[in-house]
């Protein structure tokens, strides 16, 4: 695999799925524009680790929800290195609420949970697809969830703006395939990141990851590198024919859940 010569943007890349994946096509010679929402020193620090991997990297503040600060990503690359070739949608947001509980959620809680897990990619592509087209192997990667697939997740609002996200990549695959620009999503499962760890604590945090290894064919919990290969590949010339495609990395995690 050989990112030298391409220029990535990946939103939320100052922790979890999206540095690993920033991390990750640094490793193999690529230029990554690493994004945070607030956490200046985390994304610096992500910044630092890409070049002693031998890439190269930037460190971006912007919050993606606003169209405004997705062009501010793609123009940061040019400016930086006068090309766009990869998106990786990452960055993300949830409420964690029962799904039985329908006063849980309000208008709010929907508005501020499609602005960034379905808005912002959009925004994003739009923003990027100038550019993109003229890149050599342009390819745009969602990070969606076996929500979006099964309906199940931390909220109804969080499915649903999955659900929303993996219909829109088959869309945007087949509008943006006159540009050569491959859309995809990886719909990873349970992912044991601090994402779940500090939303829930530390025993309620095991007990889950208990939950999911005990309906899982593989008898795992995946971590943050282990969804990284399926982005890379995704993003990468190996799938130069594969647009359009939701897949799943939950370990077989759905296949033991009940049908209904």
């Amino acid at each position: 695999m050989d990112f030298s010569n391409q220029v990535a943007i990946v939103t939320g890349s100052s922790n979890g799925i999206g540095a690993e994946a920033a991390l990750g096509i640094a490793r193999h010679g690529g230029k990554v524009v690493v994004n945070y929402a607030s956490n200046k020193q985390a994304g610096e620090d992500i910044v630092a680790q890409c070049k002693e991997l031998g890439g190269d990297a930037i460190a971006v503040g912007a919050d993606v929800s606003e169209d405004a600060n997705c062009k501010l990503l793609v123009d940061a690359a040019m400016d930086q290195w006068g090309q766009l070739d990869i998106v990786v949608n990452n960055a993300g947001t949830t409420k964690f609420m029962n799904h039985d509980d329908l006063d849980g959620l309000d208008k709010t809680d929907f508005e501020q949970i499609y602005a960034l897990n379905l808005i912002a990619p959009y925004q994003m592509i739009k923003q990027a697809r100038p550019h993109m087209k003229k890149s050599s192997a342009p390819s745009v990667v969602n990070i969606s969830s076996v929500a979006g697939v099964r309906g199940i997740g931390s909220s109804i609002a969080y499915a649903a703006s999955k659900g929303a996200l993996n219909t829109a990549t088959m869309s945007l695959a087949r509008a943006l395939g006159k540009d050569k620009i491959r859309v995809n999503a990886v719909c990873p499962g349970f992912v044991g990141t601090d994402w779940f760890l500090n939303a829930f604590g530390e025993k309620v945090f095991n007990q889950i990851s208990d939950d999911v290894k005990a309906i899982t064919p593989m008898d795992q919990v995946a971590g943050a590198k282990d969804i990284t290969g399926p982005i890379l590949f995704f993003a990468s010339r190996f799938s130069q024919h594969v647009t359009g495609q939701l897949l799943v990395v939950d370990g077989g995690m759905l296949l033991g859940m009940p049908a209904n």
